[in-house]
This record gives structure tokens, C-alpha cells and sequence, in this order.
């Protein structure tokens, strides 16, 4: 009992498989740094807000062609679905076609295959930006900084 309670002082768990010279990404098989390391939260986070933006302006695009009235806009919800469904569409698409989002591009990022395939499928880049699009399953990680979304897929967001 005494180890149960105090074993987040204790240190790492020894019967873990964690070594001292263990990092993010190891166990995938990806370097410790530079192109193919494990990209870190902060860097994700700013891609998703650039991302969201873009879909953001290009939802206000349509409503400044006259493709959805403004007023059916703002005052109903279908604003807010209207720009996730495009957030949703355009990280889709573009996983599938380039293996990033244009939030990943800017920053550098890429979503990698962990089972060496060369693409991430539709389906699989369909599954990602479902769970990312409800949040929390991005927010729970492993050790190589992978969240739910990327362990379902076999995929992971490295540097390019």
C-alpha cells in the first residue's frame, strides 16, 4: 500500500520499460530530434487554431458570396456548424491528399504513418479528425506525446 500511495514520489516505476535514456517517440522507432521526432503539444495546439481560422474565413468567404444569407449566419447555429464541418472537410482532405493540414504545413508538422505504410488513408485520416474535432480524446497522451486519435489510427504528428 505504502508503494501505491507514494509512488508518484518514488520515481518511475522500475517495473516500467522506461530507461533513463528513454524519450518520446522511441519506442515508434522515430528519432529523438529533428525531421521525424515526435512533434511537441504546443506546436499542435498553434496548427489546430491555424486550421481553425482557415475554416473559419473560408466559411465567411461563402457567406460574402451569397452562398449562406448573413443573417441565417449569425443568428442561428448554423454558423458553428457550418465551420466545423469545414474544419472537419479541409483536415480530412488534406491528410489524405498531403499527409498534413495547412496549420501542420506552416509549423513544420506532418501526420506519419507508425506501420510504415507511405499514405494515411481516408478512412484512417477520417477517424483522426473525428476525435480531434471532440477534443478530448486529443487532450489524453501516452508517453510518445501520441493522443487517442493517433493510437486508434497508427499514426503520429512528427516534425517535418
Amino acid at each position: 500500500m505504502a508503494r501505491t500511495l507514494g509512488s508518484w514520489l518514488s520515481g518511475p516505476d522500475p517495473t516500467s520499460d522506461a530507461g533513463p535514456d528513454d524519450y518520446p517517440g522511441k519506442r515508434l522507432g522515430l528519432p529523438e530530434t529533428g525531421p521525424g521526432s515526435i512533434a511537441r503539444f504546443g506546436r499542435r495546439i498553434a496548427a489546430l487554431l491555424i486550421d481553425w481560422f482557415i475554416a473559419y474565413g473560408l466559411t465567411s468567404l461563402t457567406v460574402a458570396v451569397g452562398a449562406i444569407s448573413r443573417e441565417m449566419f449569425l443568428y442561428t447555429s448554423l454558423g458553428s456548424t457550418s465551420i466545423a464541418a469545414v474544419w472537419l472537410l479541409l483536415g480530412i482532405v488534406s491528410v489524405r491528399l498531403f499527409g498534413f493540414t495547412p496549420g501542420q504545413w506552416a509549423l513544420g508538422l506532418r501526420v506519419a504513418s507508425v506501420d510504415h505504410r507511405q499514405h494515411v488513408g481516408i478512412g484512417r485520416a477520417t477517424v483522426r479528425g473525428v476525435l480531434v474535432f471532440f477534443v478530448i480524446p486529443a487532450l489524453f497522451t501516452d508517453r510518445d506525446f501520441r493522443g487517442y486519435q493517433d493510437r486508434f489510427t497508427n499514426t503520429a504528428v512528427v516534425r517535418r
